[in-house]
């Protein structure tokens, strides 16, 4: 999800360099989307489009009427970029460091990482980083969330994920315009994925559909856990005194190590199918670590919240708008509560 800061560029003086590529790109977006009713009634678009953009329909209307989300214009228009992703996040961290440099914005408050709608203008800025011997990843991204200030159209890159996905993506979307806590990046991303995995749930069982199978989310689950394990082995070993040359060589064993647990994890016990292969395609380095954990901190805790108001959507809402009005010392205290609550 990346949030695009026009609202920012309008609160600083001028719209030039970082905040001017925003509005350039955001404008270029809003000039490509068409309402989706318009394609589904033009007799020359392509069948097989129209026919996935008729369900996108069906999964927006659900959303509303079902799972207590917006119900507005975002998602209801389609654009077609002509090209694989919508805009590249550059992320970055000291050479010896798992902690991300943050960006902070007026309306967002502060994130672990910028987003270019060039992709040469994200590598650009990595290679700037680099020299400034930073670690440093970019990863394309196909979807973003304007977090309700403008209608978010559904996006030709989004269209990579089978049905099931993205009616999970567009569920996960609409709750960054239900609440978005400026700062607390683990807080919304961990309220979006539980309403993401929930209405996933219940619109599977809408469509007369049987739940999916739990090897890929279990897979999942098992690669995250080790590579949450090996970002804090590293940050253990940066905090030590040692020589940076022995530092660098410890640093990179333990890449080593987390590639030998995929292998070994994709041999015995996921029958060779290779969910993470394409991640472990790239160079590791602390960078590549920083994605994982800021989605799934703090689902069961909203599992549990969702199950004290008895799966009424309109009711959990209101209770997470509640704990984000928190003070963060609180907030935190709370959701650890209901993290020790949902341990059986």
């Amino acid at each position: 999800m990346l949030v695009i800061l026009i609202s920012s560029c309008v609160l600083l003086s001028g719209c030039v360099g970082y905040y001017g590529q925003l509005i350039v790109g955001q404008l270029a977006l809003f000039s490509a989307h068409k309402p989706i009713s318009a394609i589904l009634e033009d007799p020359n678009q392509d069948p097989q489009l129209q026919a996935r953009l008729a369900k996108v329909l069906e999964a927006r209307d659900f959303a509303s009427t079902h799972l207590g989300l917006p119900n507005n214009n975002s998602y209801r228009e389609y654009a077609d970029l002509q090209r694989n992703y919508v805009v590249w996040n550059v992320f970055a961290t000291p050479e010896f460091s798992v902690d991300p440099i943050k960006h902070c914005f007026p309306i967002t408050g502060c994130v672990a990482y910028r987003g270019y709608f060039k992709e040469q203008d994200a590598h650009n800025k990595a290679t700037e980083l680099k020299a400034q011997h930073m670690d440093t990843l970019v990863a394309g991204v196909d979807a973003y969330s304007t977090l309700g200030w403008f209608s978010d159209p559904l996006i030709n890159t989004m269209l990579r994920r089978n049905d099931d996905q993205l009616a999970a993506l567009i569920f996960h979307e609409l709750t960054h315009q239900m609440l978005y806590v400026q700062g607390d990046t683990a807080f919304n991303e961990s309220y979006a994925s539980f309403v993401e995995r929930e209405g996933q749930r219940q619109w599977r069982a809408y469509q007369g559909l049987p739940p999916l199978q739990t090897d890929r989310v279990k897979a999942y689950r098992q690669m995250v856990e080790e590579i949450l394990a090996t970002r804090e082995r590293l940050r253990v070993l940066y905090a030590t005194a040692l020589p940076e040359e022995d530092m660098r060589t410890r640093k990179q064993a333990e890449f080593t190590r987390l590639r030998q647990t995929h292998r070994r994890l994709k041999e015995q016990e996921w029958g060779g199918r290779g969910y993470f292969d394409q991640w472990f395609k790239q160079p590791l380095n602390n960078a590549a670590l920083l994605p994982f954990g800021l989605y799934d901190q703090w689902v069961p805790a909203f599992a549990q919240l969702f199950q004290q108001v008895h799966g009424d959507w309109p009711a959990f809402h209101a209770a997470v708008a509640r704990l984000g009005k928190l003070a963060p010392a609180e907030r935190t205290s709370t959701l650890e509560r209901l993290l020790q609550e949902a341990k059986p």
